[in-house]
């Protein structure tokens, strides 16, 4: 897209509107990601095999549900758009269909939470740890419902530029998970010990309270009270339904290939050796903690585009993709310095093995440089988010991580030997294509809009 033609007034304006979505987005999703944190500390406290087995069940929960959350973020760029067209009348009819739909996605998970358990054998997993997996994976299953509604609600309010909620009741369920998770696991409070089934357990307890206390504030709160959310009950709409789906979709199959590419950049180099394997679980906890910036920053730029596509404003979309550029320009800067000078300083906090931490910090050289790439690939894949452009991504997502990170990744650290560094060299390429390739898009779905813009009105 071109730069901007806003006044230095009206872009800082932007910014300041981008990153105030955003801020709430970003720790929204570190409460998030502290969730895995809290389950894995409480299970290493309770034995090794108890964190082997929340390790694997937190692998096989959260990586296929990034296709349904995936998927209904779909309904942030439909609110956002009907909001900057002023159609408030048609949010809460198009909010209900997408509970629906929360509702099928939720049945689809919980079926495959309940059917996995039996295919571990089949994948390796060490037997002392499949009996807590299956616990594990059987209890959070319960949860699963909730979890879908609670997105469902969450991308409602963001679409409404209202990002506060997600925050507070992000952080609110890790003050139920920690306590409750570490009772029910250890036996204590008078409960049974429980281990992994026990941690299984709080999370599906922390995710229904998460969605109850959601769906109070949507009843309660005057924000939305215009809006007439659960003024009547309707059906399914088959038509609406299909709607979201199709929007929807492809964005959960996105994500499951970005997250995809990771997870099995992960499990290859696990078969290098140990100390690898743990240097690569050290630098790539520290890049997707980095990484949680830009994505919060992604999410509030497809509010921003979709309510300015709403308003049919081609302007506002530049102002706010180049917001968004901006503030991930300067984040993932900052990003690259802390992981270029404190490298060894960052590995001190996770290891004191020397083998391990060496490597770990070579790593994080191969983090800082692909900070950018990063950041504007999740960026621009946001921002056609707010234009409801989700095919051509999702098939630049595979041709990018999995056309072009995974074979180089594996071609340089397997077959020519390079080991994780040559791994990680995929994954900058492979993020390094999705930013040139969505950016492109970005460009030709900005000035498509311009022109459609300037034709006389019929």
């Amino acid at each position: 897209m071109s730069s901007p033609a806003a006044s230095p007034v009206r872009f800082s304006s932007e910014i300041r509107a981008t990153g105030f979505l955003a801020l709430p987005l970003v720790l929204g999703h570190v409460s998030t990601g502290l969730i895995s944190f809290v389950d894995n500390v409480i299970a290493g406290h309770h034995g090794t095999d108890t964190l082997g087995a929340v390790t694997v069940g937190t692998a096989l929960l959260w990586l296929p549900m990034l296709v349904p959350i995936g998927t209904l973020i779909s309904l942030t760029a439909s609110v956002s758009q009907l909001h900057g067209a002023g159609a408030h009348e048609r949010i809460a009819p198009l909010f209900r269909q997408a509970l629906w739909l929360s509702a099928l996605l939720s049945v689809v998970m919980f079926a495959f939470l309940s059917v996995v358990p039996a295919l571990l054998p089949m994948m390796g997993i060490a037997a002392e740890i499949i009996p807590g997996a299956t616990g594990f994976l059987h209890a959070v299953r319960w949860g699963v419902p909730a979890l879908t509604f609670f997105f469902c609600m969450r991308y409602l309010t963001e679409g409404m530029h209202w990002t506060l909620p997600t925050m507070l009741l992000g952080f609110g369920g890790l003050l139920v998970l920690a306590p409750l998770g570490w009772a029910l696991a250890n036996g204590r409070l008078g409960m049974p010990e429980l281990g992994a089934t026990g941690l299984g357990m709080a999370s599906a307890v922390t995710m229904w309270l998460q969605a109850l206390c959601f769906a109070g504030y949507l009843w309660w709160t005057r924000r939305f009270a215009h809006l007439g959310l659960f003024a009547r009950f309707e059906g399914p709409d088959w038509r609406a339904i299909g709607e979201l789906l199709r929007t929807g979709l492809p964005i959960g199959i996105t994500v499951l290939m970005e997250g995809g590419l990771f997870i099995v950049t992960a499990l290859l180099i696990g078969r290098i050796g140990a100390v690898e394997a743990s240097a690569h679980q050290i630098a790539i906890n520290v890049a997707q903690l980095c990484f949680m910036i830009p994505m919060g920053v992604a999410e509030a730029t497809t509010v921003r585009v979709g309510t300015a596509v709403g308003r049919n404003d081609p302007l506002g979309v530049r102002r706010a993709v180049w917001a968004g550029i901006a503030i991930v320009l300067a984040t993932q800067a900052l990003s690259a310095l802390v992981l270029l000078f404190g490298h060894n300083a960052v590995v001190g906090l996770y290891t004191e093995d020397l083998a391990v931490a060496s490597l770990a910090a070579t790593l994080l050289l191969f983090a800082a440089a692909f900070q950018f790439p990063d950041g504007l690939q999740v960026l621009s894949a946001g921002a056609l988010r707010g234009m409801k452009d989700t095919q051509v991504p999702m098939f630049i997502a595979m041709a990018a991580y999995w056309g072009i990170g995974m074979p180089l990744g594996a071609g340089l650290g397997l077959g020519l030997g390079w080991g994780p560094q040559g791994m990680w060299l995929g994954l900058i390429g492979g993020l390094t294509a999705a930013a040139i390739l969505m950016g492109l898009r970005l460009r030709w779905q900005g000035r498509r809009l311009q022109a459609l813009a300037c034709q006389p009105a019929p």
